[in-house]
């Protein structure tokens, strides 16, 4: 609530006011921060899967890397959007353009080894070579070395 505490000589206590009161304007961004901080981390891992162990995985750090994800069923998702198996080469070929970026792959550990092994098969066919497998190492994720 705000008020007018200069003396006005004609009295008129209706008169606008020409101060903006940025109160209510702050507690909604402060509202839609906290918002946005919350649902951000939810929205960056896309499908959840049941990554495999592997001992000897090594992290990389790649700049900006593509993640493909492959579910049971056969469902496959680029980033957190699930796509249809049609549309899986030109979205990469698109998301990779000019740049140098690593597709990485993330296989749910009861997805069939076939349709992982397909999938692959079908990137590499269209030249899309550049590909790392994502796995556990002791329960965290490690994306090994790409060659």
């Amino acid at each position: 609530m705000s008020f007018n505490l200069s003396a006005d000589s004609d009295g008129d206590d209706l008169a606008p006011m020409a101060e903006i009161n940025v109160t209510p304007m702050v507690d909604v961004m402060l509202v839609l921060l906290i918002i946005f901080m919350v649902a951000a981390p939810m929205l960056s891992s896309g499908m959840k899967v049941d990554l495999p162990q592997a001992k000897s995985a090594e992290p990389t750090d790649p700049k900006n890397p593509i993640v493909l994800t492959i579910a049971t069923g056969n469902k496959i998702s680029l980033g957190a959007d699930e796509i249809a198996r049609t549309d899986l080469v030109p979205r990469i070929r698109a998301m990779i353009g000019t740049e140098d970026r690593v597709v990485h792959v993330r296989g749910d550990r009861t997805a069939t080894y076939g349709d992982i092994v397909s999938v692959l098969d079908e990137l590499a066919l269209n030249g899309i070579t550049r590909l790392s497998l994502i796995a556990n190492k002791n329960g965290n994720p490690v994306e090994p070395v790409t060659p």
